[in-house]
Formats: C-alpha cells, sequence, structure tokens
C-alpha cells in the first residue's frame, strides 16, 4: 500500500505537467476519415510511442492497411504477475461544424466553469485521447515511483476506431500472439454520474437486415390495379408488426434462446441506482416505455434483447401525390442481442419469418448489414471485483456495474480472436459532447481517472499473485 500511495502522490503532484501533455496531443488533428490528415495521425502515433518510450516501453508503430498502430509492452514486476492488454484509440471525429466551436478545437484550453469546475477543452479531449492518457499517466508516475508496473502490460493503440476500424481486425489476426493476454482494459465509457464510477459489464450485440419485398415487375396504376395487385408495401408493413405481441416481447421462433435473467443481486443494484425512467424518456419528449412489458427501462436497454424497424420506403415519396402500387418495399431492421443469443441464429429465424409470411406473387431478397454477438463479463469474475474494489476506494460513491445498449466491436473482436474479456471502464459524462463542437474533458475525470487506473493495476497486480 506504501507504494500505491507513493504513486497517489506523485500524479496529484504532476497533474499540471499531465494536462499539458494531454494539450500537446489533443493540439494534432489527427482526423482518420478524412485523407488529407492522414499524416497527422502518423505524426500523432509517433507522438504517443515517443512518450511511451519515454517511460520505459518497448514501443513500435506497427504499419498497416490504413493509419498505424501503436504496440507498447512493458514486462511489470516479474513472473506471476498478470498481463493486461490496454487499448484505445488516438484518432478523433471530424469537427464540423466549425461555426459551433466556442474556441479552436485543435486549440485544447483549461477553462473554468462558473460552477468552480474546470474542464479540458478541445475535439478528442474525452473520446478518447483524454481518457488513453489516463492510463499512460498512471502508468508514468508507478514507473516513476517503483521502477515497475505491478502487472506485465502491453498498450495497443488504433487510429482508425472513428472510420469504423477497417485494418483492426487483419492486424489482430496478424499479431494474435502479441496482443493476446490475461484481461483486456477499455477507457472509451462513461462513469454513472459525476461522483459514481461504473464498469461496464455488458454490451449488446448486434445483427442488421435489409429485406426488400417485391411483388408486381414495375409500378401499377392504383385504379387500374388497386385490389387485385398485391401491395408489397402492406405485406412488408404486416410483417414488421408481427414481429412484437401485445407485451412488447420479439415473436421470432428461438429468439429468447440464451437469454438469461440478471442475478438477483444485479437487479437490486441497479434498482438503487435513482435512475428516473420517466425523466429519461421525457427528454425524447416521450412519456411511457415501449418495450417489453414489466422491465425498467435500464432493463429494457442494457440486459434484453430488441427488434427495431429502423427504415422503410416504398413507392413514391416525393412532394404531392401520386396513385401508385409500388412494386417493391424495403425495410432496414436491426436486432440489439445480449447474453448468448447467436447472431447466425437470429438472422436466420428473422429471414424464415419473413418468408413464411409472403402470399403469392411476393418475393423477398436480403442484404446483412453486419452482425456480432453481445459481450457479458461473468458477474463473478475475479477482475471484475478487483477492479470495483479499486474504484469505489477512489470516488465518493462506490463503483457500479452497468449496462449498455450500444455495441464497441473490438471488446467483441477480444472474446472471439484473442479469448480474452475486457474490463470496460471510463472517466467520461454524458454531457463530454463527444462527436460534437464543443467537445470537454473534465478536469477531475483527468486527474481522478490517473489515480483510478493506478489502484486498478495494482489491485490487479496483487489479485493475479
Amino acid at each position: 500500500m506504501a507504494d500505491l500511495d507513493s504513486v497517489l502522490g506523485c500524479l496529484d503532484l504532476n497533474l499540471d505537467r499531465s494536462v499539458e501533455r494531454l494539450q500537446d496531443l489533443l493540439r494534432i488533428p489527427s482526423i482518420s476519415t478524412d485523407p488529407a490528415y492522414a499524416a497527422d495521425c502518423r505524426r500523432c502515433a509517433e507522438w504517443l510511442a515517443g512518450d511511451l518510450e519515454a517511460i520505459g516501453f518497448q514501443v513500435r508503430v506497427a504499419d498497416s492497411a490504413g493509419h498505424p498502430m501503436v504496440i507498447a509492452h512493458h514486462d511489470g514486476a516479474g513472473p506471476g504477475a498478470p498481463h493486461v492488454l490496454f487499448y484505445g484509440h488516438y484518432d478523433v471525429q471530424p469537427v464540423d461544424p466549425v461555426s459551433e466551436w466556442e474556441s479552436d478545437p485543435f486549440d485544447p484550453q483549461v477553462k473554468a466553469m462558473p460552477d468552480g469546475t474546470r474542464r479540458i477543452t478541445g475535439r478528442g479531449s474525452a473520446d478518447d485521447k483524454g481518457q488513453l492518457m489516463t492510463f499512460v499517466e498512471a502508468a508514468r508516475a508507478y514507473i516513476a515511483e517503483t521502477g515497475s508496473l505491478p502487472c506485465r502490460v502491453t498498450i495497443f493503440l488504433e487510429g482508425e476506431e472513428e472510420s469504423g476500424s477497417p485494418s483492426l481486425l487483419p492486424f489482430m489476426d496478424a499479431h494474435r500472439d502479441e496482443l493476446t493476454a490475461d484481461v483486456a482494459l477499455v477507457c472509451d465509457t462513461n462513469m454513472w454520474d459525476r461522483d459514481t464510477p461504473a464498469i461496464s459489464a455488458g454490451l449488446r450485440g448486434l445483427v442488421g437486415e435489409e429485406v426488400t419485398i417485391r411483388c408486381a415487375d414495375k409500378d401499377l396504376h392504383s385504379g387500374y390495379f388497386g385490389g387485385a395487385a398485391a401491395n408489397p408495401i402492406r405485406i412488408l408493413s404486416r410483417i414488421v408488426a408481427d414481429l412484437h405481441d401485445g407485451d412488447g416481447r420479439v415473436t421470432l421462433p428461438g429468439f429468447y434462446d440464451g437469454v438469461e435473467e440478471l442475478p438477483a443481486d444485479v437487479r437490486e443494484t441497479w434498482a438503487n441506482l435513482g435512475f428516473d425512467d420517466a425523466a429519461f424518456l421525457a427528454q425524447a419528449g416521450l412519456s411511457v416505455p415501449a418495450g417489453e412489458k414489466g422491465r425498467s427501462v435500464l432493463e429494457q436497454t442494457w440486459s434484453r434483447p430488441t427488434a427495431e424497424a429502423n427504415g422503410i420506403t416504398g413507392g413514391y415519396t416525393g412532394k404531392g401525390f401520386k396513385t401508385v402500387i409500388a412494386a417493391e418495399a424495403s425495410a432496414k431492421i436491426s436486432f440489439r442481442l445480449v447474453f448468448k443469443q447467436d447472431p447466425a441464429k437470429i438472422r436466420e429465424s428473422f429471414r424464415q419469418f419473413v418468408r413464411e409470411r409472403l402470399p403469392a406473387d411476393a418475393t423477398a431478397e436480403f442484404h446483412p448489414h453486419g452482425g456480432s454477438p453481445a459481450i457479458q463479463l461473468p458477474f463473478d469474475s475475479p477482475w471484475l471485483g478487483a477492479a470495483r474494489e479499486a474504484l469505489s476506494a477512489e470516488w465518493p460513491k462506490p463503483a457500479v456495474m452497468i449496462g449498455m445498449g450500444g455495441s464497441i466491436p473490438v471488446v467483441g473482436e477480444f472474446k472471439k480472436r484473442l479469448g480474452m474479456e475486457s474490463l470496460l471502464i471510463g472517466f467520461g459524462l454524458g454531457d463530454d459532447r463527444i462527436h460534437s463542437p464543443n467537445e470537454k474533458y473534465e478536469l477531475t475525470s483527468f486527474a481522478k481517472g490517473q489515480r483510478s487506473w493506478a489502484r486498478v493495476l495494482d489491485a490487479l497486480g496483487r489479485k493475479g499473485r
């Protein structure tokens, strides 16, 4: 504990310098999706590599089919210590519309707010440069104070997360042995609130499908053919409506295979979070939960699977009116998956569901739009328990385990390709405006995030011995 105390003291003493380093990193416009910034993406990767090398990591900037990766290794405290892989990304979103920024997005500032808090502004401050630097700063202080790290650490930073990570999977496959560890650490998520750290223990998976129903070989006059001709819009609308029953449950055969109930203690924890269902819906102009009856909003968005129509088209959609029976109609449907649901089985079940509802003269064509399984860290995982205790020691309120309604594909790939569970620990806040003008990262998030990672590394190191 004495070593940890000295590390925490070092972080506090050097906070101003760590903010300056983050600002230097934020000044590099590493926009991955725009080819005009390719040189800046490489410059950002090289900046990070140089910083990690300076604190004692063995580092290289590794070329990929797109922007470079940064791979860094530190042997840590020696035999018996666990091996952790820290993942982050150094690329950022475009800054448009520039006119809505209060200051230059690549001229980061530390701004004092009327309530006394301070925030670091600039593109990438929260997503993900500020977050990844919390881990780097924790490692810097640990090495400075103790000469080593409590765990064997590999740091893996990519430069294409904001543009779909097209080079990530081939790179992971080609460097599987180098990247495989006991557990992955991902810092690209939020806290529950300003005082309550969170570990995201579950991510919903995703299946995307586009279906096109065709009937006649051309659009038809609704006066000449109305009543006699099959109408693909009506057929498709009925199929989409049939996806749910009156209680909000999805009706695909086998859809709930692998869906488990929450453990009682997790359900109780979520119930005690103080989440306001009505306020959550009100911010979108809604008032009544529309999912499965008898489930809270948190259950519906974190731990239950869904089927949603994301778009439907057919016939004439321009201005005015046209009396036409369309030859075809299309819908885009997404399924959010949980626990052990099989994306391939869900996709095939949906296609069969559609085929069984096609009348004479109607055909269906399907186009897949990606699919990934859900990720669920075992609730009794020793990694989870150690991290939760470490975070609870740092923040005013104990850490909570939460779910995430969305998907972070790299986490699924760590499990699928490298066989690793992931701890998703981030220090962002819901109002950090990531992907939007005036992105910011609270100074408290940056400072206590560093201290939190020092505690987590210490706890994981002791857990592995």
